[in-house]
């Protein structure tokens, strides 16, 4: 066992999300430390040098562990899980998996999360002045084409990456579930996307999600509606 663990984590960081929806997946007891990561007495810069989240304590063996960001906390469930976790043993499954996890944390994160989510969080956070209505546009139409890849993927296969949940879907979900909050996914035009979250908002692992709220900011009225 490895507890006590500490998440230190920030609730509205896709990253930071993924991490508490595979901890709760796996079961894993711990407990949140919410943090600030563009704070200057941020606790993380003490624990990762990126001074990024999602960082989490335990102890192994009686030996404490620092896991720094949301690779090595994955990697650390896969290797204390007694088979197969959140990557497939089939090969095909396993790689496209890791395929999907790659996507969203390049392409995505740059392509959408830093135009929408700087647009919509960070600049209210960091008082930035009002969103940028060019910007928001080219975000938009970013995540336009990034969804129009997934639909099909999400209509073919019971899971993102192939017949079971995977590392795939919990990242996804870390970045749609940011973007849902804020109302930017019209899940109407996804019918097929919008299934598999339903599926994934229904699991145990996601409702601490679905109870956070951001400052001055009420959620899309269907954020934590199961039947959305």
């Amino acid at each position: 066992m490895s507890t006590p663990a500490v998440l230190y984590h920030f609730a509205y960081h896709p990253a930071s999300r993924t991490a508490r929806l595979a901890l709760g997946e796996a079961k894993v007891d711990y407990s949140e430390e919410a943090v600030r990561p563009w704070e200057d007495d941020c606790p993380l810069f003490e624990m990762n040098p990126s001074g990024m989240p999602p960082v989490l304590t335990t102890t192994e063996k009686n030996r404490p562990l620092t896991l720094c960001e949301l690779d090595a906390i994955l990697g650390w469930l896969e290797d204390r899980s007694k088979g197969d976790f959140l990557l497939p043993a089939d090969p095909a499954e396993r790689a496209e998996a890791r395929r999907l996890a790659t996507w969203f944390s390049r392409r995505f994160s740059d392509e959408v999360d830093a135009v929408l989510l700087h647009e919509r969080m960070e600049k209210p956070l960091l008082r930035l002045g009002p969103p940028d209505a060019r910007m928001l546009r080219e975000g938009r139409e970013a995540l336009k084409s990034h969804l129009t890849v997934l639909e099909p993927l999400a209509a073919g296969r019971e899971w993102l990456a192939g017949r079971r949940l995977s590392q795939a879907d919990l990242i996804a979900a870390g970045h749609l579930s940011v973007l849902d909050y804020f109302g930017e996914i019209a899940w109407a035009s996804w019918p097929s996307l919008k299934l598999w979250y339903s599926k994934l908002k229904s699991r145990p692992c996601f409702r601490p999600l679905l109870g956070d709220r951001f400052p001055g900011v009420h959620p899309a009225p269907w954020y934590a509606d199961l039947d959305f």
